[in-house]
């Protein structure tokens, strides 16, 4: 009988991406893959450490594959499995802990998956992590995630993820285009471009650290792949996005208007403590030229609250900053202490209360900017991408800007692109619409 094997994953979508890239190494292994909850031989869990809650998540989890199958292999991967091997590999009922480069060679520390005393661990000083392994998943949604890019340069205050993931460095353009490819085959209609840092695509590309190319020559390459109705660019630092890049997703076959753009705060102060590549005025310039040539794209926003020295009037000063930028959505993270970051050095730490409340107030806000920007798309006719997944009798999907729509269930319109017009907000905050003379367009 085929030996089973789950996966759990936590943090962002490049992790998602390699996770099913494992996932598909096992099963040319022979092995079947199940979902989570069921039994199964092995269970792979692939790890983050932006936040603490992540970190401790993690035993949660573990306990959870043991409760299924006690008798089951567990094997850690991922950022935490490569900043924090020892204390993974102590938690009980790990098996096997593997750092940054060999998380991609998972099956070669395979043997018969006879559960260890203690857990095994290999892995590598993160300066070992400069070869780049490409990525993407599909399978579980309508859309796929899509690696172009890992590792990162930058030396933020508060950050580990240079330290789990190594420097810049970049998949090959001819490789990118390839991996699209395979993604439209499988008639996925949206692909999500992924990485750590995709702004500073180009980098490491063929193993140097010069720029072969930018991350506009990728930008323009992609919008040539047959069959793939939407790309959509995940988080790019402000500094990073450039004015062609906008203009050319302005006018783009398949680029949607769709941007996540990093601020962490709205004061020039903390930003500087924070060691960001720009200000705030840099940042009103990309949501304003944004705005300028594409009137309905939607634009998310990163805040980090609490940071050390994050005074009243600071955070007051994030908060006003936020509620008069023309933005859709926040994404809001609480400060938490990182090992081996300078900012875990700093004074003036603020209360774990305060930072709790801060928080609070910045998702009210969030809920407030997502509401205003659904309001303002009422009457517009867009398309919607509906996925798959039937939700206590609704079907959901999201239109080319983001906007998330909800209908009563219906089979044929799985994976299906249809014209809309946008009728109504509905109390659960998801928008209501006709069908634009039933339209398919895909």
């Amino acid at each position: 009988m085929k030996k089973k094997v789950a996966f759990y994953t936590l943090g962002c979508k490049l992790n998602f991406s390699e996770t099913s890239t494992i996932a598909r190494d096992f099963t040319k292994e022979g092995f079947e893959r199940v979902e989570f909850s069921e039994p199964a031989d092995m269970y792979v869990i692939n790890t983050c450490s932006v936040t603490e809650n992540a970190d401790k998540k993690f035993k949660t989890i573990v306990k959870q594959a043991q409760k299924v199958n006690p008798e089951a292999f567990v094997a850690a991967v991922g950022c935490y499995a490569q900043l924090k091997p020892e204390e993974l590999a102590s938690v009980h009922g790990v098996d096997l802990v593997l750092g940054a480069t060999e998380k991609f060679k998972i099956t070669d520390y395979i043997n018969d998956l006879t559960k260890n005393d203690l857990g095994e661990v290999h892995s590598c000083e993160i300066q070992e992590a400069d070869f780049y392994v490409g990525s993407y998943a599909i399978g579980d949604r309508t859309r796929a995630f899509l690696k172009v890019q890992d590792g990162c340069d930058y030396k933020c205050t508060y950050c580990t993820i240079p330290l789990a993931r190594g420097i810049s460095r970049s998949d090959s353009v001819a490789n990118v285009l390839k991996n699209a490819a395979e993604i439209s085959a499988k008639g996925i209609k949206e692909i999500v471009l992924t990485g750590v840092n995709i702004g500073d695509y180009g980098k490491g590309e063929f193993g140097n650290k010069k720029h072969e190319h930018t991350f506009y020559d990728l930008v323009q390459a992609l919008d040539t792949v047959k069959g793939i109705h939407r790309l959509r660019i995940s988080s790019i630092e402000p500094n990073l996005l450039k004015n062609e890049t906008i203009d050319f997703v302005a006018k783009s076959n398949s680029f949607v208007p769709h941007f996540h753009i990093p601020l962490q705060s709205g004061s020039d102060a903390l930003l500087k403590l924070m060691k960001r590549r720009y200000l705030t005025n840099l940042y009103v310039d990309r949501i304003t030229k944004i705005k300028a040539t594409m009137p309905n794209a939607c634009i998310g926003v990163d805040v980090i609250v609490g940071f050390p020295g994050e005074t009243e009037e600071l955070f007051l000063e994030t908060y006003n900053f936020l509620v008069t930028l023309d933005i859709s959505y926040l994404h809001v993270f609480t400060y938490s202490e990182r090992e081996n970051t300078e900012a875990a050095l700093m004074p003036n730490v603020v209360p774990k209360n305060v930072r709790h409340k801060r928080s609070k107030m910045l998702r009210g806000l969030s809920v407030k900017k997502r509401r205003a920007f659904y309001e303002s798309q009422i009457g517009q006719e867009l398309t919607v991408l509906f996925e798959g997944e039937n939700k206590e009798g609704y079907i959901h999907g999201f239109t080319e800007n983001y906007v998330k729509v909800k209908a009563p269930w219906n089979p044929d319109l799985v994976n299906t692109l249809r014209a809309v017009t946008l009728t109504k907000i509905d109390e659960d905050g998801l928008v209501r619409f006709n069908f634009k003379e039933n339209k398919i367009t895909a």
